[in-house]
């Protein structure tokens, strides 16, 4: 093997084993799930977000929905603390899209952190504060229905802001030391709420640890008939830390008669595990197993989900996790850990859902080799024989898209005499989160073939570079360094910048000839000083000295934070070198500055390229349960479809464009689809006898909803399969510069990356400066319309938080009312994304018009003084229009 090389080539592989109990003397670790033991109803509360949601879009309902987002803690209504992430704003998609609670943090009406409440003394500021408090209430009441999901959180960290020792405190003397005054206030606010809405819920005291303190609080709470409706507190430490806290807190409810109260957790975890599924898996395990909400906490930006948004639409690893989590259903079961309640070592959570007949676990935080062993496997369940479903959540990166989960391995396996069967798995990378998905076996369904074959990592630290400006950087992020960011290996290297003669040489060695997809796993600080010139940092990629290209690299909002930028080579079986280098002489020079990790490399042989399969017992069902009793079905079972059953599945596209859905089924009905909520009109799918129906559909780039609904008799649908095609229906693509532009929107050349090196910007400002396009429609309806565009307003920040501004686009199409339409940051106006809104047209020409104009606040009245809502939209490099299906 090269010297730096990873071998995962057996990353994860289950294997058909004996019963448990049968391994030789060096048994490895085991995960034991107690499918016997029920552990209370599944609940789903890890999927919470502090700051998660700038607004409808941003990021997309599909995001919120497919993640099972169930809490958020956000920003009073027109707060000052951040851009975007206001109450009212996010409420109705947050809850459309399945959402329980907004969180309302009422503290965040004022700026600064700690906050900055005016007046002359305590009372002075508190007598203020209540002010605002009238105005909030007031404002959610005017919410109807969406009101019923609003918790209200008077007060945020109190120990260190508003009855801490600081200077913006009370009266500068802590209430852990002498309570009084925050007992009054609570009380007093508390009542002030109810007084305006009886009905309302009020969460606290939301301190950044359960401090002893807050038992004396609940006393007092008691005492006085101001008991919180939801107990609130953060947990920055450990999981271990969440269960011992939750347990602590019971047992002191018991003692003094209150309760059980909700608890919400509403900030956990840290950069250091924010985006890896190995990591974060770990806090999940311990906030289900503790039957709370929590919420993820906020380092960054807003907008996001906590690191878990790529874009608008599209997700990192840890989605996909949070995916996978919210599948999960029925009870959770007994998971014994090799290490129980033990950080960085291997963690799970598991569910029996006995009408589904299926059981998932999600585990991981280890590398190498360990036994899953499912005991107590129900015979009237099960039967004799399971199908056993492994897949793999890779690590991605804070910013990097990510694909389905891997599929390892899916085959049938004995259960053992003891009622248990043990799957081994090696090669378990402790970045990466696994997931098993265990249902009846012994139905003649044929196994899925792995969706990954041969891969290996290769660590940058480990290259040879040549020439000038190295730099090995790291350790970064460990367990005893949490602030910092997760990195592959712990080291990158940097030196590929402007002026640079740095050459970083990776030799492989692959086992045989073909395509392999290369993925760059690299960052550029989009406010460094020699990234901002250009944006994107370019760097120049050649093989064995050969076929040179150029490759640019992902931005972050701050260093070390990890995208990719992939590719693919031709290589032959044997020996080659990888090089990134700074200048090529046939290219040009770079750019910027990067930092380098890795680099991922993988074969793509038939398996990665056969088509993705989606099988429908495994997806969002309604009003239906699966059926293992029919042969002839592709995996373990099928999903009757009667009229008004449906199932949904959350389909990945690695970018906007065509794809081919074939849906396989056994006959007996027909069904409707939908995409991303909307409705298509193309013919139902299904008959009375086995088959496949194609359906060719726009998909965006991302996280695609796609739902299959009984519409006659009973389909029994098998699984969607789905595969990138080309040539119908045809999109027609218009650049930017060939529209026309009044007031002051121009066209500019001054974004190199914008195709055909022109754009249109300074659009918005009011709405007399507008792009408007001229567009052709073959047939009328539903439409793709995909936006390229950039967008890089940053609001300044009065902390560690980078303030990226979404701004928003009002679009008009043939004179009708505008669509307020948010663009998430790009990094750089000179890095462009591609958002995709669905629209309707007329056949023939249509008239799209783009304006803009600056957000006022909730009264309609006052506007942001902090420059955190943007008068303009973005830059528009180009619009493509496509119709949304076809057959």
């Amino acid at each position: 093997m090269a010297a730096g090389a990873t071998a995962v080539t057996a990353l994860a592989t289950l294997l058909a084993g004996p019963a448990a109990g049968t391994a030789g003397a060096a048994e490895p670790e085991r995960l034991v799930i107690d499918l016997a033991t029920d552990t209370g109803a599944f609940h789903g509360g890890a999927s919470g977000s502090l700051y998660g949601v700038y607004g409808d879009g941003v990021p997309s309902r599909n995001l919120i929905e497919g993640m099972g987002l169930r809490t958020v803690s956000t920003k009073a209504q027109d707060g000052p603390q951040h851009p975007g992430a206001d109450a009212l704003e996010m409420l109705p998609p947050f809850v459309d899209s399945g959402g329980k609670d907004v969180y309302i943090y009422m503290t965040d009406i004022y700026r600064g952190f700690p906050y900055q409440w005016p007046g002359a003394d305590g009372p002075a500021r508190l007598a203020d504060f209540q002010e605002k408090i009238r105005k909030q209430v007031a404002q959610v009441r005017t919410m109807g229905a969406y009101k019923d999901h609003v918790v209200y959180v008077p007060f945020n960290e109190p120990e260190g802001n508003m009855f801490g020792t600081g200077a913006w405190s009370y009266d500068k003397v802590s209430w852990l030391d002498d309570p009084q005054h925050f007992f009054t206030a609570w009380k007093d606010t508390y009542r002030l709420i109810k007084d305006l809405d009886p009905e309302a819920r009020i969460a606290g005291p939301n301190t950044s640890i359960l401090y002893d303190q807050i038992k004396g609080f609940l006393r007092y709470a008691k005492a006085n008939d101001v008991v919180p409706d939801v107990m609130t507190w953060h947990e920055l430490s450990s999981p271990a830390k969440v269960r011992t806290s939750v347990a602590t807190y019971r047992r002191w409810e018991k003692e003094i008669g209150v309760g059980p109260l909700p608890i919400n957790v509403n900030e956990y975890g840290h950069n250091y595990h924010l985006s890896v599924p190995g990591q974060v898996v770990q806090w999940v395990s311990a906030i289900e197993e503790s039957k709370i909400d929590a919420d993820l906490a906020y380092w960054n930006i807003d907008g996001n989900l906590n690191d878990s948004a790529v874009e608008a639409n599209k997700g990192n690893g840890q989605w996909w996790l949070f995916h996978a989590y919210a599948q999960m259903s029925g009870h959770t079961v007994e998971v014994t850990a090799p290490h129980p309640n033990q950080q960085y070592t291997l963690q799970g959570v598991a569910t029996l859902d006995e009408d589904k007949k299926q059981s998932r676990a999600l585990f991981g935080g280890q590398s190498g080799a360990a036994d899953v062993v499912f005991r107590n496997i129900d015979p009237a369940l099960f039967g004799t024989t399971v199908r056993a479903t492994v897949q793999e959540i890779p690590w991605t990166g804070q910013v990097g898209d990510s694909a389905q989960p891997l599929r390892l391995s899916d085959r049938e396996v004995t259960v053992g005499a003891d009622g248990s069967v043990t799957l081994p798995m090696t090669g378990m990378n402790e970045m990466s989160a696994y997931q098993v998905i265990l249902s009846p076996g012994g139905n003649g369904g044929e196994p899925a073939a792995p969706s990954v074959g041969w891969r290996r990592t290769y660590e940058a630290e480990d290259a040879t570079y040549t020439g000038k400006g190295y730099s090995r950087n790291g350790p970064e992020g460990t367990p005893s360094d949490v602030g910092k960011f997760a990195t592959s290996g712990a080291y990158n290297v940097g030196g590929l910048r402007t002026g640079s003669d740095g050459v970083l040489a990776f030799d492989v060695d692959v086992p045989r000839d073909g395509t392999y997809d290369l993925s760059v796993f690299a960052n550029s600080y989009n406010l460094y000083d020699l990234v901002k010139e250009q944006g994107p940092t370019n760097v120049f990629l050649r093989v064995d000295g050969k076929d040179p290209r150029e490759l640019r690299l992902p931005l972050g909002y701050k260093w070390v934070v990890w995208g990719h930028t992939d590719t693919t080579v031709e290589l032959t079986a044997g020996t080659h070198r990888i090089t990134l280098a700074a200048r090529d002489p046939e290219l040009g020079v770079t750019k910027g500055d990067a930092i380098i990790d890795k680099i991922d490399l993988a074969l793509r042989d038939e398996n990665v390229t056969a088509p993705a399969i989606y099988e429908a017992e495994y997806a969002s069902l309604s009003g239906t349960r699966p059926d293992y009793s029919r042969p002839g079905a592709s995996g373990p079972g099928t999903v009757p479809l009667a009229k008004g059953d449906s199932a949904t599945f959350w389909v990945y596209a690695p970018g906007d464009g065509e794809a081919t859905v074939s849906v396989d089924h056994l006959g007996g009905g027909r069904a409707g689809l939908s995409l991303n909520g909307e409705r298509l009109a193309v013919p139902e799918v299904g008959g009375a006898r086995k088959g496949t129906d194609r359906v060719r559909v726009f998909l965006s780039g991302g996280i695609n909803k796609i739902t299959v609904t009984g519409a006659a008799r009973e389909l029994a649908l098998d699984r969607l399969r789905v595969a990138p095609s080309t040539g119908s229906p045809r999109t027609r693509v218009y650049q930017a510069e060939d529209g026309t532009v009044t007031g002051a929107a121009k066209v500019t050349d001054a974004y190199t990356f914008a195709s055909n090196g022109k754009a249109v910007t300074d659009i918005g400002g009011g709405r007399g400066n507008a792009l408007t396009f001229d567009v052709v429609a073959e047939r009328p309806g539903r439409h793709a319309l995909t936006i390229r565009y950039s967008n890089a307003e940053q609001a300044p920040a009065t902390h560690y938080n980078p303030d990226p501004i979404a701004r928003h686009a009002d679009l008009s199409i043939n004179g009708g009312a505008t669509r307020r339409i948010l663009f998430p940051t790009t990094f750089h106006f000179n890095n462009f994304w591609d958002l995709t809104v669905p629209v309707t047209l007329k056949k023939g020409a249509n008239r799209l018009t783009f304006t803009a104009e600056e957000l006022p606040d909730f009264d309609g009245d006052t506007y942001n003084q902090y420059d955190q809502r943007s008068p303009y939209a973005p830059v528009i490099d180009r619009i493509g229009v496509t119709p949304l299906a076809g057959r």
